[in-house]
Formats: C-alpha cells, sequence, structure tokens
C-alpha cells in the first residue's frame, strides 16, 4: 500500500510540473562548411558573424575529420582501396597547415526567461578555437583529442536571428613519421591522441591524423539548474542465479548540479525506478556547483543484468530530474541501470585473476577490439552490428586496445544491450611508450617512457571519460595501458585518487599483460601468439593463465576481397616468400602450408575458400583449447583480435564493410555455452559447459563419416551429465587416429541431444590422413543442396537446406543475402550459423536477419566446397 501511495504521489508531482524549460538536447550534424586555414584571410570573430560570406567553402562532415569531408567531397581517393592511402598527402611531410581546417556552422536557437543554453563537444583532434557571433568562446586554446568542452553560450545568443559557430582545428602537433613502425617513429603519442594513425601492423597511417571536430556537437537547453556527471553504484551481494525471486539490490545514485543562474534556487533531485520516487532536496546558490548523493535506495526482486551466455541483460530505463521549488523542471537526464556487481578475485590454481559477476565465475571469452573506423565514422547502427558479432560469437567480453580512444556512449549502449563485458584500456602502449628497445623510434625508450608530454592534461581527461562510461553496466575493468603503465606520476593519480574518487567499483591493472592479471611464469612478453598454429598448439600447449592477446589469421572471403582488392592484383599469395604488393600493403599474414593442405592453391579465389577452412579451424581450436583447460591452465583468453578498422588482412571475424567470414562461425561454435569437442591429437570427446547449473540427460553422439560416400558409422552414443562451470572428459575415439592412416582423411560429427532428443549442439570437424593433407576432401563428389527461402518476419529470411540421403555431405556451404539489383550482398546480415555442413538425409534451417529498413529486392546465394554455386527467391 505505502509503494502504491508513493507511485501516486511521484506521478502527481510530475503532472503539476509547469516544464516551461525545454531540457532538450539538439544535435549540430548538418549543415557544416569548412576551408583550409591558408584559405581563410580573416579572423575568428569576422568568421563568426552571420553576415560573412562563405563562397567557395566546402561542405563539411561533422561529426567527422578532415579526410572523411576531403573524401566526402571527393578531392581525395578512398584509402581503404587498393594503394590509394598512397595518394592521399601525409601530414608529416605537408606540414601542419595542410590539414588545418575552419569549420563554420549556422544555427538558430534562443534562450527564454529563466533558459540557459549550452554548447557541448564531445570531442576535437587536436587543438580548437571557438567563437560563436564575435565572441572568442575559450579563453584559451583547448587542447586534446578526447577532453569534452561545455560552454553557457545564453548571453552570446542573437534572439530571433541567426547564430554563427566558428571552430578553427589544429592537428596534434606531434604528428609523428610514419615509418612503418608501431605508431611510426613513436612520437605522436606525446599528444593525447590516436596513436594508431601514424600506422601499426594492422593499418597504414591515416594521413590527416584524424583532425577534426571527430565527435558529436550539442545544444542543450536548461532553467537554471544544468544536472552533470551523473554516477550510479549497484551492489548486489551474495550469490545470485538466474531464475527464480532475487534478494535486494542496493542502488546509490549521486550527480552534479550547476546554478548557471543569478539566484539561489530550492528544489528536488529525484528519479524513479521500479515504480518507486527516489529524492533529495537540494538548494544552491548563483554560481555554485555541488555535488549531491540520492538516498540509497533498496531494489526487491531485481531484474539483473548477466554477461552474454549467462543469462538475460535486463536494463531499468530512468531519468533523473531537478525540480525547481516553483514546479518547474529545470534539467533532466536519461539514465539506463543495469544492476549487477563485478568483482575481480585471485585464482590462486591458474595465477590469474577469476571474473565474478553476481557472485558466480565467469570464463572470459574475449575479443580484442581496436576501433570502429579508422576515419571516425562512428554510428549507432554499426556500433551495434559490431558488437552484435560479438554476442553472435559467443563471446562475452570485448578490450578496448590502448592505442585508440575511449569508445563513444554508443558503442557501451550496445555492450549493455548484448552482453558484452569491457575491458576498457587508457591511451599508452609499449609500442610507443618505451618498454622495448625500438629502432624506429626517434626518442630513446627513457624519452618515450614520459609520453606523452602533458601530464596534467592526461589526468584532466582520463577524470573527463571515467565520468563519460562509468554508468554502463558492460564496463568491468580499467586498465592504464597496452602492455605497459602510464609514467609513474600519471598512474599514481589513477589508481590512488581518480577511479577510487570517480568510480570505486571495478578492478584496475596496471596495464594489460602485468602479472596482476595474469602471472607470466613462462617468460617473454606474456601475450601471442600472434601468427597461424597447428590445431594441437591450442590444446596441448600451455600459455599464459589469462592472454590478453592471442590470435591468428583472417582474410575474408573472395567477396570480401573483391570490395578493395584491383582485379589485377587479386593474387594469391604464395607458400613462402612475399604476396602481392596491394595484399602486403593491406597487411597480410601468410597462412603457409594451411591452405595447400586442402589442396594446391589455382587463384584467388580458390585461396580465398580455402582460406575459409584454414580460419574456421584455427578459431574453434584457439577457443576449444583455452576451454578444454578452463579452471585448471585458465582464467580466460581474449584474441587478437576480432575486427579491424580498416581493410586488413588479418585478425578479423568479419570485414571492415561488416561482411562476416568462417573465423566467426568457427569461434561461435566452439565458444557454445554447452558444448561437445574433440581433443584432435588424442580423440578424446569432452563435454564444457559454461553455465551456472549442472546439466543432466545428455545424450552424446559420435559418428564417423566417409568422406566421398557420405556413409555415417555410429562410433558411440551415451548418456551423461557435466557439473557447472565445468569441463569433463567422456570417451576417447579409441584407435580412430590412428586409423586414418590407412585412409586420406575422415568427417567426425559429434552431438548433443536433450531429454527431449532435442539436437542442442553439433560440432563437425574434417580430418586430414597421416600426412596432413586433406586428400580425401579433394576427392569428394559433388553435392546438390536443395535450398529454399521465405521471409518469415520483417528483416527476417528461413532458409533451409537440404540434401539427399543417396549423396555424400554437403560440405562447408556459405550462405550470402543478395541484393537483386546490384548483386552485391546486403549488410550487415545476421546468420544463426554459416558455413555449415549437411549429412545425407539431413536438413539445416538457417536465421538471417538483416535491416528491416533495407527495401531492395533480395534473394538467397549459396555455396560449398562440393556444392555448385546457386541463387533462390525468397517467398
Amino acid at each position: 500500500m505505502r509503494k502504491l501511495f508513493q507511485h501516486c504521489l511521484f506521478l502527481m508531482l510530475l503532472l503539476a510540473c509547469n516544464t516551461l524549460f525545454s531540457q532538450n538536447r539538439i544535435e549540430l550534424n548538418t549543415g557544416w562548411y569548412c576551408r583550409n586555414i591558408s584559405e581563410v584571410k580573416t579572423d575568428g570573430a569576422a568568421l563568426s558573424d552571420a553576415g560573412f560570406e562563405l563562397k567557395e567553402w566546402l561542405p563539411a562532415t561533422v561529426p567527422g575529420t578532415v579526410l572523411t569531408t576531403l573524401l566526402n567531397n571527393k578531392l581525395v581517393p578512398d584509402p581503404f582501396i587498393g594503394m590509394n592511402n598512397q595518394r592521399i598527402p601525409d601530414i608529416y611531410a605537408t606540414g601542419n597547415a595542410h590539414y588545418t581546417y575552419w569549420f563554420v556552422k549556422d544555427f538558430e536557437t534562443d534562450a527564454a526567461a529563466g533558459e540557459q543554453v549550452w554548447l557541448q563537444f564531445r570531442g576535437v583532434n587536436y587543438k580548437c578555437e571557438v567563437w560563436l557571433n564575435g565572441k572568442k568562446l575559450n579563453s584559451k586554446t583547448h587542447e586534446g583529442m578526447l577532453l569534452r568542452q561545455q560552454y553557457n553560450i545564453t548571453s552570446v545568443l542573437r534572439s530571433g536571428k541567426k547564430n554563427r559557430l566558428a571552430v578553427l582545428v589544429y592537428p596534434p602537433d606531434n604528428v609523428g613519421n610514419p615509418n612503418g613502425g608501431q605508431g611510426g617513429d613513436g612520437t605522436i603519442a606525446r599528444d593525447l591522441t590516436t596513436p594508431y594513425t601514424a600506422g601499426w601492423d594492422w593499418i597504414q597511417p591515416v594521413r590527416d591524423r584524424n583532425t577534426g571536430i571527430w565527435d558529436k556537437v550539442t545544444i542543450e537547453k536548461t532553467g537554471a539548474v544544468n544536472i552533470s556527471d551523473l554516477h550510479v553504484i549497484t551492489t548486489v551481494p551474495g550469490k545470485r542465479k538466474v531464475d527464480g525471486k532475487q534478494a535486494p539490490a542496493l542502488i546509490n545514485m549521486s550527480c552534479r548540479i550547476t546554478n548557471a543562474g543569478n539566484a539561489s534556487v530550492k528544489g528536488i533531485l529525484q528519479y524513479q525506478l521500479d515504480g518507486n520516487s527516489i529524492q533529495q532536496s537540494v538548494s544552491v546558490r548563483a554560481g555554485e556547483s555541488v555535488e549531491v548523493s540520492m538516498p540509497a535506495f533498496q531494489l526487491n526482486n531485481p531484474k539483473l543484468w548477466w554477461p552474454a551466455g549467462y543469462g538475460p541483460q535486463h536494463l531499468y530505463k530512468t531519468s533523473v530530474q531537478f525540480i525547481q521549488s516553483d514546479k518547474k523542471v529545470s534539467d533532466k537526464e536519461e539514465l539506463q541501470i543495469g544492476v549487477r556487481q563485478i568483482e575481480t578475485v585471485w585464482n590462486g590454481h591458474t595465477q590469474s585473476m577469476q571474473t565474478n559477476v553476481n557472485g558466480q565465475k565467469i570464463f572470459i571469452k574475449g575479443g580484442n577490439w581496436i576501433i570502429s573506423d579508422a576515419m571516425l565514422r562512428f554510428s549507432p547502427e554499426r556500433y551495434d552490428a559490431e558488437v552484435r558479432f560479438h554476442r553472435d560469437m559467443n563471446l562475452n567480453l570485448i578490450r578496448i586496445w590502448g592505442g585508440a580512444l575511449t569508445e563513444r556512449p554508443e558503442f557501451y549502449e550496445a555492450c549493455d544491450k548484448y552482453g558484452m563485458l569491457v575491458f576498457q584500456d587508457f591511451w599508452f602502449s609499449g609500442d610507443c611508450n618505451g618498454r622495448w628497445l625500438d629502432p624506429m623510434k626517434k626518442d630513446d625508450q627513457w624519452t618515450r617512457r614520459k609520453y606523452p608530454d602533458n601530464h596534467n592534461l592526461t589526468i584532466e581527461t582520463m577524470a573527463d571519460q571515467i565520468k563519460l562510461i562509468r554508468n554502463y553496466p558492460s564496463l568491468a575493468f580499467w586498465c592504464g595501458g597496452n602492455e605497459i603503465a602510464p609514467p609513474d606520476d600519471i598512474l599514481h593519480a589513477l589508481r590512488d585518487s581518480l577511479l577510487p574518487m570517480l568510480d570505486g567499483t571495478r578492478r584496475f591493472f596496471d596495464y594489460s599483460n602485468s602479472d596482476s592479471m595474469s602471472y607470466n611464469s613462462l617468460g617473454g612478453n606474456g601475450d601471442g601468439p600472434y601468427t597461424i598454429q597447428d590445431e594441437s598448439v591450442f590444446w596441448n600447449y600451455r600459455t599464459f593463465p589469462f592472454n590478453s592477446e592471442i590470435g591468428s589469421v583472417g582474410v575474408g572471403d573472395y567477396a570480401s576481397l573483391l570490395r578493395f582488392i584491383p582485379v589485377e592484383n587479386l593474387v594469391p599469395p604464395p607458400i613462402n616468400g612475399k604476396a602481392d604488393s596491394v595484399w602486403e600493403y593491406h597487411k597480410y599474414i601468410p597462412y603457409h602450408h594451411h591452405v595447400n593442405a586442402y589442396g594446391a592453391v589455382k587463384d584467388a579465389k580458390d585461396f580465398a575458400m580455402k582460406a575459409q577452412l584454414v580460419n574456421y579451424t584455427q578459431y574453434r581450436s584457439l577457443i576449444e583449447g583455452h576451454t578444454a583447460h578452463m579452471w585448471d591452465w585458465y582464467t580466460g583468453t581474449i584474441i587478437w583480435k576480432t575486427q579491424n578498422p580498416w581493410t586488413s588482412l588479418r585478425g578479423q571475424m568479419y570485414d571492415y564493410y561488416l561482411d562476416v567470414n568462417a573465423c566467426l562461425y568457427g569461434l561461435r561454435t566452439g565458444s557454445k555455452p554447452l558444448h561437445i569437442m574433440m581433443n584432435p591429437t588424442d580423440s578424446m570427446i569432452m563435454l564444457a559447459n559454461h553455465g551456472f547449473e549442472r546439466a543432466t540427460n545428455l545424450m552424446l553422439e559420435a559418428h564417423v563419416v566417409d568422406v566421398k560416400s557420405g556413409k555415417d558409422t555410429m562410433y558411440s552414443q551415451a548418456f551423461s551429465e557435466v557439473g557447472p562451470a565445468t569441463v569433463q572428459k567422456i570417451f576417447p575415439l579409441n584407435g580412430f587416429l590412428s586409423s586414418l592412416g590407412k585412409n586420406a582423411g575422415s568427417f567426425v560429427l559429434l552431438r548433443i541431444r536433450n531429454a527431449q532428443r532435442k539436437l542442442i549442439d553439433e560440432n563437425f570437424y574434417w580430418l586430414p590422413g597421416a600426412d596432413k593433407q586433406f586428400t580425401a576432401l579433394q576427392q569428394m563428389p559433388s553435392a546438390r543442396l536443395q535450398v529454399s527461402a521465405k521471409e518469415t518476419a520483417k528483416g527476417i529470411v528461413q532458409v533451409t537446406l537440404s540434401n539427399d540421403a543417396k549423396q555424400p555431405v554437403a560440405f562447408f556451404n556459405r550462405v550470402a543475402l543478395i541484393d537483386t539489383k546490384t548483386g552485391k550482398r546486403i549488410l550487415p546480415a545476421f546468420f544463426s550459423d554459416n558455413y555449415v555442413s549437411v549429412m545425407p538425409g539431413e536438413s539445416k534451417v538457417i536465421e538471417v536477419e538483416y535491416p528491416a529498413t533495407d527495401l531492395s529486392p533480395k534473394e538467397v546465394q549459396v555455396y560449398g566446397w562440393n556444392v555448385a554455386e546457386t541463387s533462390v527467391k525468397i517467398r
């Protein structure tokens, strides 16, 4: 009854509020113009006068970089295609003035009586001067790519007239020599910007070094009181189950309120959660800014947020409002709350960190994330697609690598939605910041160890970025940098002051492969390897107990290669020696003998197909090998890497254009929460359960299938069970692998069925002969698949692949969704499975989801190892 009374009182209070102030925020994301500084012969005061003519100015892309604007105006070629990047002048050679630009934007708004108007920049790289209506807003030059800016522009606005904003943007002072080193000559790290833009082993230099107004510019209107720096902490004590009634959780909320008016203001700060109103009376003097803590709130029977694969990702939507004593809503900030508690404990057995969420231990299956787009062309839709791919791979963590940036809020929103824990590096890298002796670097290690030059700016920016992202439930860890900690004074400020004061809930690691995260008893760098390995390596050779970077190859399929490699350069790489110049420029790493084990490569298309077979087995083996030793050798691993922000030919589960390759589906198969797998060296069948509950009444099936005929021999079948967070050895396929010396290879099909005989996991291996060659696959007869497709809902297509009982296995089939007008794939597309094999007499159903806004006519394309390409219309 009391709860109902509180709810009614809250609604009455809201209805009584006179929302005179609009509390709206608009983005200034169109109508910008720009011009190089050398072509502008006047100052900011004149430029920011709406009467100044903008003849011959370029339409500008904001948010965006100078290079993006030049590309959109067709003044430079697409640097992601072929060798085009070499045709674009590099800032190191041209000098900074070449990419120093004025940006101008006209807009109309005014301030009502008692209203305050705020101009906000979420990211400018690297320095800027800001002018509005003839007045300079920043008293000193703003510096720092990630440091946000906010200006109260109420007194500068021209009521009822056009307002003009003019921003002069300077590149980083130290752009670095792009000499082929990691971060070029390293000097780009002297500034607090993105070191990757001087080049890395997975990207060529970004010619303007990301200069520009690269993130959102907004206008916000409030009353006298403005709310900022929201901070929510959720406490979930005890060990929780996913289902059933939950014990209470505790919610603590605080924020900063600033009175920009000329009189003291009294009011109520409040938010609503689960039908309850949490309120705090506040009085703030004119010009004052204060921190306000709300009363702690006990949330009964909370709906918890869980990492992907363990439970749902429930999010509570709320808003924090300041309601003045005269009932006017002065400001309102929207917020999503994920109720969870993340703890990191030391696992003494593995000698590495162990992650617990809501009291349950989580085996980390992660991917390293560089940046979504090298030219910073971010969008919520792209973020959503990329993070979804990680969820679809059955991963549960994304690490933000330190040579880039703090990702944008829209990225963390996607991670909240899909259940991706986030391991957030700060902006340091051992390559640039002095960990190793490096002849490519301009400065010695002692000098580089002090980078960046402005330590105070770094600390200020760290504080700002912590406030920006600390409320996202997906954010799980802070890390000082990639393979190196920040300089001592920055490290101490971050670890001992900023994080305890501004967060206090997440574990901080000095650097990404430090002993505090994963004790290195093996020697070496503490991470890797990064190149292609025999499958047995991942299973049988112990690596670091929580490996922050381990990876392999990742060339996309032929359709992917066609997007950025000119036809004349589509030459398959040799087993040894250098590949074609364009492949080398796009950072190809060799597959060595692994591709040719499937037969001599005929052309680039044949290479791409065989590379997908290697991709699938590489990443399935990587994750299965780690899973086989979970809680014994390992508490988790993070793959280097899952994506590229450029058209690179290594380490990716999908290409820059968001087209998937077989890496994704090999990883998806090997990472399933309940999974049957086989150690390729001793044929031991194993059962892995990542969940919190014992899995019982599981029927395990092991089939050996003849490659040429498709004949299926049921090798073994047994009921089994497996405990929570456990991997269990079941039985070996005795003598099976040794018998392969008598033939040229075999298929092994493993399945799990539940008590209702429903198939809940399947794993299909193709094994070479004793000579490590896939001779049997090369001799496979053709199979004909029956393919049908129907649209079951808007944006969802169901594809059925059927194989006749008298045919061989229809092996390794790629499904794609095609725009019939252009003949090209519709991207992104999300497949419930892909690169699938269909047994004789069986069918497989694949669900394809694509953006429902795409109204183009479509068909489904299917092709496989021994299945000719076919296309069918969608019913």
